[in-house]
Order: structure tokens, then sequence, then C-alpha cells
């Protein structure tokens, strides 16, 4: 486990542990971490049906929209909050935030998706990257933790700094909402790394707000969004479970 302490720090010592850092953030937030973010679209797939989304231009708009007004900030913000309150060894409002979090969610299967996702992360996290306490924290919670809240737990158990954790958070996010999309609409693999580029300051400033949001400030304005995820449920043809 990273631990900082008041004692000062050789540069030695501070290169390690922001190299440690790195290297966590980069595997746990890696497509290739085992969590099962390639089978969810987050409602992604009934927009392409629906004709919402049909190009580079209507995708980067939709994402933007998720990211700075939907659900991508309200899972920044709840991060944030759990990542405070494992820190602080706060378990009764770590608690408060994961039963929150899970209360935001807009649909069966963004439920199924976020859940999973958090299981499954703190599952590998446990079972690969263990830190002491970590079992505690997550069973101080009433409610299995949705994706965000378990990413924020795990950082804050390593030690791993809030903004880049938030940051990559956001990235891994934003990435697989473009993944499911190359394949729905599709795109090819330049034009999707061009709607990344797209959302490069959108990303920023969701990360911005969202370290400086409370809880009561988390809310969205998305509601496409959301009746997608729900139509979704029901769509007659699907690659996605969500």
């Amino acid at each position: 486990m990273l631990m900082t302490t008041n004692e000062p720090v050789a540069a030695r010592d501070l290169a390690e542990r922001e190299a440690a850092a790195l290297y966590r953030l980069m595997t746990w937030l890696s497509p290739a971490f085992p969590v099962g973010g390639f089978s969810y679209s987050s409602g992604i797939e009934w927009a392409v049906e629906a004709g919402d989304i049909t190009d580079t231009a209507t995708l980067a708009d939709w994402l933007d929209s998720m990211l700075r007004d939907g659900s991508g900030f309200c899972d920044a913000t709840f991060l944030v909050h759990a990542y405070r309150a494992t820190e602080a060894g706060e378990g009764d409002t770590l608690s408060d935030i994961a039963e929150l979090a899970a209360a935001f969610v807009s649909s069966r299967e963004r439920q199924l998706e976020t859940t999973s996702q958090g299981r499954a992360f703190i599952d590998i996290a446990r079972a690969a990257w263990d830190a002491d306490g970590l079992d505690g924290m997550v069973a101080a919670c009433r409610t299995p933790l949705v994706y965000p809240v378990a990413v924020g737990v795990v950082a804050a158990m390593h030690g791993v700094p809030l903004a880049p954790t938030l940051h990559a958070f956001l990235h891994a996010l934003v990435s697989n909402w473009v993944s499911a999309a190359s394949r729905l609409i599709p795109l090819g693999q330049t034009d999707s790394q061009r709607v990344l580029v797209k959302l490069e300051a959108a990303v920023a400033a969701t990360a911005n707000r969202a370290l400086n949001a409370t809880l009561d400030d988390v809310g969205g304005t998305t509601f496409r969004a959301d009746l997608a995820s729900l139509r979704h449920e029901t769509q007659y043809t699907r690659l996605f479970r969500s």
C-alpha cells in the first residue's frame, strides 16, 4: 500500500510512488482489466438504432452531453466523495455515498452494468492488488458498490492521488463509449480517435467540476440518454447488455 507521511520525502521515493500510482491506474482502467466494460454501451446502441447517432459529429455531441451533464459528471462526483470518505476512514459516510450512487442509476440495465463492473473491480483488486483495510471499507457499505465508487475506494486505499484517478476514470469511461459506438455506427479506428480528441476538453472540465462538487450538485439533464438506456431493455436486436 502506498503511504503518505508528514516527513520529508526524497525525490527518488516520490518518483517511485508516482510511477507506482501511474502503473496501477493504467492497469486498473485499461480495457484489459477484466471488468467486462466491452459488454455495455450505456444506451448508445438504442441511440444508433433511433438515428440520434449516425457519424463522428453526432457521436461527439452525444458523448459530450453524457459526460458534462449526465452520468459522466454524476459518476465522477461519486468517485470523488467515495475516495475522500475512504481516505478519511469514514465507513458510514462511504456507505451513504454508495447507496446514493446506486439510487442515481437511471435504468435496470445501467444498474446491471455499473454494479457488475463495481463487483468485478473489487474482486480483482482484492485478488491481485489487495490493500490493508480494503475489506473493511467494502464491508461497511450496505449496498453493492457501483463502478465509480469501487474505483474511488480502491484508489484511496492504495494512496493513488485523486486528481489523476478521476481523469483516468473519465478517460476510460469515454473510451468505452467510443469503442461501443465504433462497432455500432460503425466507425473506423481513425474516426474513433478523432472523437476522443474532441472530448479531451470535456473530460478535463468534468474532472475539475467534480473535484469541487458537493453531493447536492449531483444531477443530470440528459433525458434523451436516460430514455435510450430504458428503451434498450426492449430493443429487438442487441449486441450489448445496456
